[in-house]
């Protein structure tokens, strides 16, 4: 073993390259992981937006209001459970516990979205909250209804506010899936591990998957930018 491992050293970067991805179609593993990480990502992403906008706009209206103080509790302990414990320990926990008569993508689905949604009712809270009051109280004494101002006035410009930090959560997100191969999904990094398994070369598989983590990144970012520039352009009409 020790002097395969030797001679793997050795390779150049296109017999690596040959191994790696070629030899074997080995390539359609990383395919297959490839789309499992996006599938998983962008369905937890809007599960996220989903249950952190809901429990943002709760939560502000139980502290304006001083109403449904059990609800307020209940909001409280989701946020104080899921942001104090290991993404992997939810995960594990779901799949081996709560949920393991489903499907393991929908769980890590279910896990991540409810994981990010978390952090996302946060950063949604912060934004509405930064919102200047005057701007509710001017849809309140227009006879808008207190659903209908936070949905017409105060989240649009809270999500203006708070795009950047939503970008850097949805970023986070999909690196945090990297670790659904321990229930069995494979994605990026499990089929790297499992083309390593083959080939005994383990740097060549893992460089290879930093960079494709390291473009989906770049392009998350820089259609995070573009889609500033355009709130921004449309602001300044």
């Amino acid at each position: 073993m020790g002097f395969y491992n030797s001679s793997v050293f050795c390779l150049s970067f296109a017999e690596r390259f040959q191994m790696t991805f070629i030899e074997d179609d080995r390539w359609k593993q990383f395919a297959l992981g490839l789309g499992n990480t996006l599938l998983i990502t962008f369905f937890a992403a809007i599960l996220g937006i989903i249950i952190g906008v809901t429990v943002a706009v709760l939560k502000v209206y139980c502290y304006q209001s001083g109403k449904l103080k059990p609800v307020d509790i209940l909001l409280n302990i989701y946020l104080t459970v899921i942001r104090g414990t290991p993404t992997l320990v939810q995960l594990l926990i779901m799949y081996f516990i709560i949920m393991k008569s489903l499907n393991g993508t929908v769980i890590a689905i279910i896990a991540f979205g409810i994981n990010s949604g978390a952090y996302a009712a946060e950063i949604v809270r912060a934004g509405i909250l930064a919102v200047d009051k005057g701007q509710t109280e001017a849809g309140r004494s227009l006879g808008l209804s207190a659903w209908t101002t936070m949905e017409s006035i105060v989240l649009p410009q809270a999500i203006k506010n708070i795009l950047p930090a939503l970008g850097n959560e949805f970023i986070t997100l999909l690196k945090e899936t990297s670790i659904v191969g321990y229930v069995a999904i494979v994605d990026l990094t499990m089929a790297a591990t499992r083309v390593q398994t083959r080939t005994y070369d383990a740097m060549f598989p893992l460089i290879s998957i930093a960079v494709i983590y390291l473009v989906l990144v770049m392009g998350l970012t820089a259609l995070q930018k573009k889609l500033e520039r355009r709130l921004a352009s449309s602001d300044r009409r």
